[in-house]
């Protein structure tokens, strides 16, 4: 087993890009005036003249992404999740989006364990906004190694990607010589066959954890961590659905247009069982340390295993 490293992931983040901009000068990054949080300072040292600080003007920021990959850039655009995608909105559906230009975005400081700052910097709807985003790639990596690959392949793919970044560090749990990342195609963690249990993004970590524990008081729950949410992946959803009859969806974002809805809307189509959803209810958030508030909307390990045994139990 490779080292468990605790690192946030919009570090891994910061660190992905740099490696690969070794080897491909066509990488460039911008930033909106955040790049000590968003991490992408750690490219900017390595590459200055390849970094670009749009200031605070995130719709500007995305227009000049775009035209860097009309000219065949590869540009990865980065700030705060709360605005990477709701200030700029408009200009990545109409300037990226319709066009289907080649523009990475990635959004930082995204859920509830922004902790301290709070509801307005909280974002909990990105997953959902970028998903309504036709030909969006909308992807949520859980610990250092997923990110590092799947920044690489973000970079690979030839359209328009959008990367969730998290503030808070976290163990890694992936085994990087044997882990392998693909697009759109989600990773069996644990079998089961009392209940699926389908997870995305820091919250994957806490998952695993409480499965585990479930494991120990004779509750056999698959565990699934979707790191994709777009194009989601239908055929190891319904064979799930087929295998153990009933799903739980996990996640750090509003339980409205996120993983949990995206499984559903699979299920409802092509193998109907019951999907109960937790995450983020129809609430914001509010300030705190980032681990009490995991804790407090009952997404740590200790409350997702209380909550997964009583489901089951149901």
């Amino acid at each position: 087993m490779a080292e468990t490293k605790k690192i946030a992931t919009r570090e891994s983040f910061g660190l992905a890009l740099c490696e690969l901009a070794k080897e491909h000068p066509e990488i460039v990054v911008l930033d909106a005036d955040l790049a000590a949080a968003t991490k992408t300072d750690i490219f900017k040292r390595a590459y200055p003249d390849r970094f670009f600080d749009c200031g605070i003007s995130e719709g500007n920021m995305i227009g000049v992404a775009a035209g860097l990959a009309a000219c065949g850039k590869v540009p990865f655009a980065a700030s705060f999740a709360m605005f990477a995608t709701g200030r700029a909105y408009e200009q990545i559906r109409n300037s990226v989006g319709y066009p289907h230009l080649n523009v990475k975005i990635a959004g930082s400081h995204a859920g509830i364990s922004v902790g301290e700052d709070g509801a307005t910097h909280q974002c909990c709807e990105d997953l959902a906004l970028m998903r309504t985003i036709p030909g969006m790639v909308v992807l949520n990596p859980a610990d250092h190694y997923e990110m590092t690959e799947a920044v690489k392949a973000a970079f690979l793919y030839n359209g328009p990607v959008y990367i969730r970044l998290g503030r808070l560090a976290i163990e890694s749990f992936n085994d990087p010589e044997h882990y392998q990342f693909e697009i759109g195609k989600g990773i069996t963690l644990e079998e089961g066959s009392d209940v699926t249990v389908i997870a995305t993004g820091l919250v994957v970590n806490e998952a695993l954890k409480a499965v585990r524990v479930l494991k120990e008081k004779g509750i056999n729950a698959r565990l699934i961590n979707m790191h994709t949410i777009k194009p989601i992946d239908k055929d190891i959803i319904i064979k799930a659905a087929k295998e153990t009859g009933k799903i739980i969806t996990v996640e750090e974002h509003s339980i409205i247009g996120g993983l949990g809805e995206a499984v559903s809307s699979v299920t409802a189509e092509f193998c109907p069982v019951p999907v109960k959803k937790i995450g983020i209810d129809d609430i914001y958030g509010h300030s705190g340390p980032a681990l009490g508030l995991l804790a407090e909307f009952g997404l740590d390990a200790a409350g997702l295993a209380k909550r997964i045994e009583a489901l089951v139990k149901a």
